[in-house]
């Protein structure tokens, strides 16, 4: 009766199996082979059905033409080109592997019925396959994770024959458990071979199997584990001689079936069931890469109000393939829909909802199915919601976009009767990756605003600072004049200095207001031949002659050049004035203007022998813009702006300095 039932179920599994294969369209060597060697087994498993009183000779007789197709499979998986049965049935190679079944068949066909001899073929063949399977194996590299479930099929039948047979060449005969047991082993197998078969790309059988369908069969196999637990613990008393008690079988058995029932009841073993095998036995539902690469063209192409929020609510539409949805921002306890399509208002009862969802996804981050959770409340532990709500929204599904770990905002979608779907794992895991590349697309566009703005304020800060040092050097001006004007009021030549100086500061302010206006740090000027000497001197008697030490000029060799008078007349005042303000009233600053000996540049050098400044000072603080020595009586941008000025003209501002010796500055213009 085991035997029996052993045979049944193993037929019944292997004519599933072979009715999957025959269902495949696409046509293929593998495809045939497999056919043949399932249908051989199929044949082996129901033969005792047909013949009830099966001779030994008759078991060899199915075994050895299983065996013949088996081994002509792994013939065929040996190497990688083969096309037609053909081809591989003209190897030698091949036939050498056939050659151990057919003997034993043609000794059972011609009447040669020597046991002992037949075992021993048996046996050899078992381990000729466990050889195939270690070459197979082997070659396959990369496709080895591939290869191993039929590896472990192949291996696994293959060494219980090796066992039955080795047993029988002992005996001279096969035990009954064997023959009992055989069933049973090539049953609990066929997944194996079914989930080889799904792996294995370069057969291009592409069998389907619903993942209802094999949920339950793996629960009945968890089941089946169960139940032989439960028998090998008997075995086990048995063996060591105790014995099971009236009262203790019907305790264990009770356990038994309440364990059991609750497994199959439990909704949440059912689930995680169902998702490890989905998971690891189906493929995918999406094609990821392209599903990435829609998503990525979708947000590069952007929205056609460059709106970043519509072109994120776009690529959430476009992956999930709905037809409307708002993208929605919690902004201090307030929901500010940021971007719809074809959704423009929600509605107030939509808003209700909403804000209780928010709570919930403060605590967990978990995208919500709203027919889900119509259904299955249970499944939303922690969330408290008006259900009779729930009625009036129109919305499906709600994502929550969290930022630095707190809850940003929303994303809600909807779809039709054509596109809706239900939510599992592989949509849950796929809309948070999809979640993810939008939000760090939404925050690396706002940090950029951000920047952006941040910039403007910068350069509008940097804009005033200069404005404010040209005004106190425009005071400067009005103070020299307002000191002088009592001792020289009635000296015409004064009064025609002192309109000239007030003609530059009228210039010098209408130039500060045009750069207040126009948000213009600094306002490209007209670049003309200028005499250096000329422009240096003029610097010197207008602005710098009221303060002491009184700067001396040398002129030494020089040519015109081309540069923009009125700023490099800033960059030689605020020089002057800095070696003015470092040296004592009785000390020296002279300035000297000479050709390099390549002639390539004009060196303008200011010496003074003041204060001087350490290396340490020069090269960390001198040409830092705003950090200054004076106080509130300076900006610190005067040595910055002249250093940049040189640079943008292709010179050099070079420094020497030595504290308590003096400083020297040199500029080095381009003399072409």
């Amino acid at each position: 009766m085991i035997t029996t039932i052993g045979y049944a179920i193993c037929s019944v599994g292997y004519a599933f199996l072979l009715l999957l294969l025959l269902t495949v369209r696409k046509a293929g060597l593998a495809k045939y082979l497999l056919i043949l060697a399932t249908g051989s087994t199929c044949v082996w498993s129901i033969a005792p059905f047909f013949i009830p009183a099966m001779s030994v000779e008759q078991l060899l007789l199915f075994d050895n033409i299983k065996n013949v197709f088996w081994l002509l499979f792994l013939a065929s998986c040996l190497k990688g080109y083969f096309k037609t049965l053909a081809d591989v049935i003209s190897r030698v190679d091949t036939w050498l592997i056939l050659s151990l079944p057919i003997i034993a068949i043609m000794l059972l066909v011609f009447g040669i019925h020597d046991k002992q001899l037949q075992f021993l073929l048996q046996t050899i063949i078992a381990l000729e396959v466990l050889v195939l399977l270690e070459v197979i194996y082997r070659q396959s590299g990369e496709n080895a994770w591939a290869f191993k479930p039929l590896i472990l099929y192949l291996a696994a039948t293959s060494i219980f024959e090796f066992v039955t047979f080795t047993n029988a060449l002992m005996v001279e005969q096969i035990h009954p458990s064997y023959v009992m047991a055989r069933g049973y082993v090539y049953t609990v197998f066929i997944p194996f071979l079914i989930l080889a078969i799904r792996r294995v790309k370069t057969w291009g059988v592409e069998i389907y199997i619903s993942r209802e369908v094999v949920m339950h069969s793996t629960l009945l196999m968890v089941a089946g584990a169960y139940l032989l637990i439960m028998a090998l613990m008997g075995y086990v008393v048995q063996y060591l001689g105790g014995e099971w008690s009236t009262a203790i079988q019907i305790v264990l058995v009770a356990l038994s079936l309440a364990l059991l029932a609750s497994l199959f009841l439990s909704l949440s073993f059912r689930t995680k069931i169902k998702v490890f095998i989905t998971k690891h036995f189906f493929a995918n539902q999406f094609d990821y890469r392209q599903e990435w690469l829609k998503l990525t063209t979708c947000l590069d192409k952007g929205d056609v109000n460059n709106n970043v929020y519509a072109t994120g609510l776009n690529g959430f539409i476009q992956a999930f393939e709905y037809k409307s949805g708002n993208f929605i921002k919690l902004n201090n306890g307030i929901l500010e829909v940021l971007a719809d399509v074809d959704k423009p208002h929600v509605s107030p009862n939509e808003h209700k909802v909403l804000f209780e969802f928010c709570d919930f996804f403060q605590a967990k981050n978990w995208i919500i199915d709203i027919d889900e959770l119509r259904v299955k409340p249970f499944m939303y532990e922690g969330l408290k919601v008006n259900h009779a709500l729930l009625n009036d929204v129109s919305f499906q599904l709600i994502i929550p976009i969290y930022k630095e770990e707190v809850l940003w905002g929303l994303v809600t979608m909807e779809g039709d009767e054509n596109t809706s779907k239900k939510l599992n794992w592989e949509l849950r895991d796929y809309l948070t990756v999809v979640t993810a590349q939008i939000s760090n697309f939404i925050f690396h566009h706002q940090a950029a605003h951000e920047l952006a703005e941040n910039a403007q304020f910068s350069a509008f800060t940097r804009m005033s600072a200069f404005v404010v040092h040209d005004l106190k050097n425009v005071l400067a001006q009005i103070d020299l004049i307002l000191c002088n004007a009592e001792q020289h009021k009635d000296n015409p030549e004064f009064i025609a200095d002192t309109f000239e100086t007030l003609h530059h500061t009228k210039a010098r302010m209408d130039k500060m207001l045009r750069q207040l206006t126009e948000k213009n740090v600094g306002p490209e000027g007209t670049d003309s031949l200028v005499q250096l000497s000329t422009c240096i001197t003029q610097v010197v008697e207008q602005r710098c002659a009221s303060y002491l030490p009184k700067p001396g000029i040398v002129i030494v060799d020089e040519t015109p050049v081309v540069l923009e008078e009125d700023k490099f007349s800033n960059v030689i005042y605020h020089l002057i004035s800095n070696a003015q303000q470092a040296t004592n009233d009785d000390g020296n600053v002279n300035i000297s203007v000479e050709k390099t000996i390549d002639e390539q540049f004009i060196e303008v050098k200011i010496k003074d022998n003041g204060t001087g400044m350490s290396e340490e000072f020069i090269r960390t603080r001198l040409f830092k813009p705003f950090d200054t020595t004076k106080g509130n009586a300076g900006m610190g941008i005067g040595a910055y702006d002249a250093k940049a000025y040189m640079e943008k003209i292709g010179g050099q501002l070079l420094v020497e300095s030595e504290e308590q010796v003096g400083s020297t500055f040199t500029l080095r213009i381009p003399a072409n």
